[in-house]
């Protein structure tokens, strides 16, 4: 494609610019990226050309990075990301098409793939089929490697431009080598591919202990006194099993390459790629850092205005005596989120905290105890807890006195710690500090850190945040438009903010207003909205679900706040869900971008049935006349279309 062809439309540029917006980010999962047209093996991959014929798509409409989500191995019967490997990438994420142009995947073997895809209509992710399809493709992956590398262990081919040349060619067997070598985590997640296999279960917890099995819930976190017998089975495993292990590795070599490469192409668009650090651990890593994780409490959510109940996540968390050595230095915690953060930096031009809440307040709860809901309601935040009944073990964790608390407040309100020195500040920062100096020394700037603080941010992690200067989030969808002071008020977000109408965890903005439409939930909305962009008449939204989501995402252009996020349902005019928290369902986590994505949005945008951005556009700037560009914006509303509302009597009430 030629260059010009990937360059921003320049009145889109122009327009970000007049309106003081710095990034624009596109929010796309993994598995979402759409196929092709020349097929589709049941799950999206930024890696192939789907992935670039969308990155192209996205920066003619004047994007500037794409968000992706949690990169980890995912289990059968668990499609989220968030439940993923810390280190190790899912290997639904291989582009296989460009590995049968390499000659590591047979031809007959990938059509096969394509021929028995349950959804070749692209629309939904086919999760189980290709997990079991994926994994037989490794298993030949594997094996034409091994094959081409014993056929010419030099690394020289017999053919120039032989399609195994990089496969066979000494410097990537050497690199290969190296990635084994170099990648610490590597090891232990490959081992625990191997014990599963041994064991017939991928749940750690239920392998045997006796017998040859005796070490192998504690074999990479021996306790005293069994370091030698972990060695030793360690050394009898690898002894078993070196084709699994060299296997999982070639294979998260492979997927690396792809990963460097996509970033490569991206970067030569002017796109930057960022990842996401959940703050979840899987079963893997569960298993292979138990040592730095508290036995007795998990991480959870507590009750909020969007979740009453809260949500018990049953995730593990971090063990605070491990933070720092008795010395005062880095401790082994702290070591850990350096590798961990370390590897993607690398990797990633920006990362996206999830719950950072994770890192500097969490919200834990009792794990003996028999009902989740129960406990999670019941919890307290680690640091603050100096003399709960209910939680004596964590006083010797707290950070603040009890005369710091706010009594007559619940334990997760945000004021119910009332104030910090600056050595408590300092404490409850450590690991937001760590993270910070990774992101310093691989030259990124806090515009490139993204904290998802929604509804709720206790004093401490504010503080944090503030610390640093790092934004929130700010999801309009969700705001209270009695409340001129609420949180996701778009009006209310600060510079370094992030503005969103909806993101992965949200319903599309497109099902939202066709629910509002004709309610009185729409009309609040409509006249929120006519004030916001300045509009006299705000009939019109209230009466047309297109103009009233579309409103919704204009706003966003007028917000304070320097930079957006976009969904990729929002972007496309998808009205399906992508993730409903809190539930489980063949269909959470599937939902795809269509592989007609660019002439489907170009038509649905045109009906104002897909977000029309130069529409939209045009309307803000209408709506800031101090701007003037009378023909910047004829420009825009001629190119779009369509426009979202009537212009007459426009103007800031």
């Amino acid at each position: 494609m030629p260059l010009a062809d990937t360059r921003p439309d320049p009145a889109i540029s122009e327009a970000l610019g007049l309106l003081g917006k710095d990034r624009l980010l596109l929010i796309v999962h993994d598995g979402s990226f759409p196929g092709t047209a020349v097929g589709d093996g049941g799950r999206g991959t930024p890696y192939g050309a789907g992935g670039d014929a969308l990155a192209r798509f996205a920066r003619r409409l004047g994007f500037t990075g794409v968000q992706l989500g949690p990169q980890g191995q995912t289990s059968a019967g668990n499609a989220s990301p968030y439940d993923g490997t810390l280190f190790s990438r899912n290997i639904l994420s291989l582009d296989l098409q460009s590995l049968v142009e390499e000659g590591l995947l047979s031809r007959a073997t990938w059509e096969q793939i394509l021929a028995g895809n349950p959804r070749p209509d692209g629309w939904r992710v086919a999760y189980e089929y290709a997990l079991r399809t994926y994994g037989q493709a490794a298993e030949e992956i594997y094996r034409r490697f091994r094959e081409t590398s014993a056929a010419s262990p030099s690394g020289g081919s017999n053919s120039p431009g032989d399609p195994n040349d990089w496969a066979l060619a000494s410097e990537s067997r050497a690199s290969l080598a190296a990635f084994r070598r170099e990648s610490a985590w590597l090891r232990d997640d490959a081992l625990y591919e191997a014990l599963c296999l041994e064991h017939g279960t991928v749940n750690w917890r239920e392998w045997p202990t006796g017998g040859s099995a005796a070490y192998d819930k504690v074999l990479c976190d021996p306790p005293p006194g069994a370091e030698a017998g972990c060695a030793g089975r360690r050394a009898a495993l690898e002894a078993k099993y070196p084709q699994l292990l060299e296997r999982y590795a070639l294979v998260q070599w492979v997927l690396l390459r792809q990963h460097k490469a996509f970033r490569d192409r991206m970067q030569a668009l002017g796109l930057k790629i960022y990842g996401d650090v959940q703050v979840g651990f899987s079963l893997r890593d569960i298993w292979s850092r138990q040592s730095l994780l508290l036995k007795d409490y998990l991480l959870g959510a507590p009750p909020s205005r969007t979740n009453r109940e809260g949500q018990p996540w049953s995730y593990q968390v971090l063990d605070p005596a491990q933070y720092l050595t008795a010395e005062g230095r880095p401790g082994p915690v702290v070591a850990f989120l350096t590798e961990r953060l370390g590897k993607m930096l690398d990797e990633f031009d920006g990362l996206r905290l999830d719950h950072p809440h994770g890192l500097v307040c969490p919200w834990v709860y009792r794990a003996d105890d028999p009902d989740p809901y129960h406990a999670v309601q019941n919890g307290a935040r680690l640091f603050a807890a100096p003399d709960l009944p209910h939680h004596p073990t964590l006083a010797r964790y707290a950070i603040v006195s009890p005369g710091q608390l706010n009594r007559d407040r619940v334990p997760y309100a945000d004021d119910w710690v009332r104030d910090l020195t600056p050595a408590q500040e300092k404490r409850y920062a450590l690991l937001v500090d760590a993270l910070v100096e990774q992101a310093r020394t691989r030259g990124r700037d806090r515009g490139d850190i993204l904290c998802e603080v929604l509804s709720t941010e206790p004093l401490p992690l504010s503080r944090v945040r503030q610390r640093h200067g790092l934004g929130r989030f700010r999801v309009t969808q969700k705001a209270n438009l009695e409340n001129p002071a609420d949180v996701y008020r778009s009006e209310n977000a600060s510079p370094e903010d992030w503005v969103m109408a909806g993101n992965h965890d949200t319903p599309s903005i497109w099902a939202l207003a066709r629910g509002w439409q004709g309610l009185e939930t729409g009309r609040k909305q409509a006249d929120y909205l006519a004030w916001r962009l300045g509009l006299a008449a705000p009939g019109a939204l209230a009466a047309d679900y297109r103009r009233l989501a579309h409103a919704k995402l204009a706003e966003l252009l007028l917000s304070p706040a320097r930079n957006l996020m976009v969904s990729f349902a929002d972007l496309f005019g998808l009205e399906e869900t992508y993730n409903a928290p809190g539930t489980v369902n063949a269909d959470n986590w599937t939902l795809r971008i269509p592989p007609d994505f660019g002439s489907r949005h170009e038509a649905l945008s045109r009906e104002g049935r897909a977000f029309n951005i130069r529409a939209a556009l045009a309307l803000a700037l209408r709506a800031r006349p101090g701007i003037g560009r009378p023909d910047l914006i004829g420009r825009l509303e001629q190119e779009a279309g369509w426009v979202i509302a009537d212009q007459e009597g426009t103007g800031r009430p």
